[in-house]
């Protein structure tokens, strides 16, 4: 099957008005059913969170930080989700998922203080402000098993399918087109699938795995992978936040329900760097970017509100907003400071461990064999 054949789920065309594919029609009146102060918060996090990617990226080029994942043109994808989300469902994020990590009340400097250096982690998902947030996983697809596992838990618990909706569980796993190609995605699908455990597979494809194409990893739309596990999968716009988060919010509710696992593909495209230490311009032309920054999500979702009555004020008051949170962003990560030269040796392991505290103790004396010189 063909791109083109492969169904897409829109709601909003790139001029921001709806135009909804014979996809999208079974969907409609839950986005018909969406209040107008979710539908300004939807805009409200897109504009913040670009604000706040964009200052990130501007720490690293001056030296705060040792590396940063920007975020830009995939807002409607996070933000539609992460909407959709449940605050009992649990999020295992891959590296880029700053819109969702925000929704659930993950501070944006955490982030910072995993790419500074200042932290091994970033923040404790066992607090219940980050809700149940997973930490950040670098290594490409491995949070894909954690998520399928953590949802056949949920099902051996109890924890889902039991008919109450405001207690029924589900997972959110992200992951890209680059990470779709790894083993450790198609056996968690594998688990899934079998266990009938309730997971939402969110593919961002992005286009991009770093330099190469998706048109190289894959001969078929992404979204066949999952779909021949027997998954569910839909394919969607996502740089549409109102049909990313109508599909979300539906195969998260039947997932819920016990209906098993559900597999979301949401096209949308990286308008920047894979990360800080990347150069797009030597893998791809303008002509492409200019393309898709024809359909950026937020221009679409603000000629959407002004089309329903939205006025100027509120869009100012949404750029002052988000002024405001990347220049705390700013000044919060540079009263950081460097991290502690000792904390590369705390948990290691789980506990103590002779050969840790050897290395430790080594070189605190190397260091203090220094002290004294050129006085």
């Amino acid at each position: 099957m063909s791109t083109s054949e492969t169904p897409l789920v829109r709601v909003l065309d790139e001029t921001g008005k709806v135009a909804p594919t014979p996809a999208a029609e079974q969907y409609l009146p839950l986005i018909e059913a969406i209040p107008d102060d979710e539908l300004a918060q939807f805009y409200r996090d897109m504009v913040g969170i670009r604000a706040i990617d964009t200052q990130a990226t501007n720490l690293q080029r001056q030296g705060q930080l040792a590396l940063w994942p920007p975020s830009r043109g995939q807002e409607a994808a996070q933000v539609g989700s992460g909407r959709a989300a449940r605050a009992q469902d649990t999020i295992f994020p891959s590296y880029r998922e700053h819109a969702v990590t925000r929704i659930r009340g993950v501070d944006p400097v955490d982030i910072i203080k995993l790419m500074r250096g200042v932290s091994h982690g970033g923040w404790d998902p066992t607090d219940p402000k980050n809700g149940n947030t997973r930490l950040y996983t670098l290594v490409l697809g491995s949070q894909v098993l954690h998520a399928a596992g953590y949802a056949m838990g949920l099902t051996f618990d109890g924890r889902t399918g039991t008919g109450d909706p405001a207690r029924d569980e589900a997972v959110v796993v992200y992951y890209g087109d680059g990470a779709s190609s790894q083993g450790d995605v198609h056996e968690a699908m594998v688990f899934a699938a079998s266990y009938q455990a309730p997971t939402l597979f969110f593919l961002q494809n992005n286009h991009w795995a770093i330099s190469v194409p998706v048109a190289t990893q894959s001969r078929v739309p992404l979204v066949q992978r999952s779909a021949g596990y027997g998954i569910p999968s839909v394919r969607v716009d996502g740089n549409d936040v109102l049909a990313s988060y109508a599909v979300s919010r539906v195969a998260l509710d039947e997932a819920r329900a016990g209906g098993g696992p559900r597999a979301i593909e949401a096209v949308t495209y990286r308008l920047g760097a894979h990360t800080t230490s990347d150069d797009p311009t030597k893998y791809r032309g303008d002509d492409e970017e200019l393309a898709w920054a024809g359909r950026d999500p937020i221009v679409r979702m603000r000629a959407f509100l002004e089309n329903r009555g939205a006025e100027e004020s509120f869009f100012a008051d949404v750029d002052a907003e988000a002024a405001d949170a990347a220049e705390d962003l700013r000044a919060r990560t540079v009263q950081l400071g460097p991290p502690r030269a000792d904390l590369m040796f705390d948990y290691v392991y789980s506990e103590p461990h002779p050969l840790i505290e050897e290395q430790k103790a080594w070189r605190a004396r190397y260091e203090a064999s220094f002290e004294g010189e050129g006085q």
